[in-house]
């Protein structure tokens, strides 16, 4: 904390901006979709949009992006992943920050495309993109300073932390604080809401028998929430999640918490599930 100068009575606290922090000039976002978002559930990108804009970017949608790289990094294949790095690189380095609806994502672009071009004529590149990549939720918090949201939602939400976002980007507090300024939701913790839903991206493809015992036990937590509504920020592990909560004839809906945080939850949940 700054010292500052006079006597404690004659000190008057900065008035509180609610919704976000003055700048000079609106920020150029660039979106990284995700694939996820693209193909199945468009109304995320939507939702990120308007929550950006709130907050006062301007947001543009790169046409020569892709996927991010993660499936064929996760499977060893550097080669290819190294091309999609590339390649995203140039889509989005005229931005002033790269925002993705995804710590998984966002983990693979800001974590790891610095290591996988170490060495090659684009390293200097990388590491100044991996710099202005942020995950939605806590670059609005974190980097913005947003700390409400104008959206209101009816019932009680659980939320799961994911593994990407939580252990690489350290997302956990963001996502819970601008949920409480949500006009009457209700948050219920679950158990080990920090415990991975067995997704893991090609994970559950490789071993799926582990994959299903995982997922089994995150939703027994999500139903002993009793919560009306499954959030969470990464659309592969909703999606897990929300198959094996249709499989088992629960009626817990599931969203994208930047669907909630946005007002825009008037589309049929993820897998169509709900009450």
């Amino acid at each position: 904390m700054s010292e500052r100068t006079g006597s404690a009575e004659n000190f008057k606290p900065a008035k509180e901006e609610p919704l976000k922090e003055q700048s000079i000039s609106p920020k150029r976002v660039g979106l990284f979709v995700t694939c996820l978002v693209d193909l199945f559930r468009p109304t995320v990108g939507f939702a990120a949009v308007k929550l950006l804009e709130e907050a006062g970017c301007t947001v543009e949608v790169p046409m020569a992006q892709t996927c991010c790289g993660q499936p064929a990094y996760n499977s060893g294949d550097r080669e290819d992943a190294a091309a999609i790095a590339r390649q995203t690189i140039e889509a989005f380095e005229e931005f002033d920050y790269v925002v993705a609806p995804s710590g998984s994502c966002a983990g693979m672009l800001r974590k790891h495309y610095p290591s996988l071009l170490k060495g090659t004529s684009y390293e200097a590149r990388a590491e100044a993109f991996s710099g202005r990549v942020h995950e939605l939720v806590s670059f609005l918090v974190d980097v913005l300073g947003v700390r409400q949201v104008p959206a209101r939602h009816e019932g009680s939400v659980t939320y799961h932390d994911s593994c990407s976002g939580l252990r690489e980007l350290g997302i956990q507090q963001q996502p819970r604080a601008l949920l409480s300024s949500v006009e009457g939701l209700e948050l219920k913790e679950m158990q080990n809401s920090d415990v991975c839903c067995g997704f893991g991206g090609t994970f559950c493809v490789k071993y799926p028998d582990i994959s299903n015992k995982i997922v089994e036990e995150k939703t027994a937590s999500i139903e002993g929430a009793g919560a009306d509504t499954l959030l969470a920020g990464d659309l592969g592990c909703l999606m897990n999640m929300a198959g094996k909560l249709h499989r088992q004839g629960s009626r817990v809906e599931v969203r994208h918490v930047a669907e909630v945080l946005a007002g825009m939850t008037d589309k049929p949940a993820i897998g169509g599930g709900g009450r």
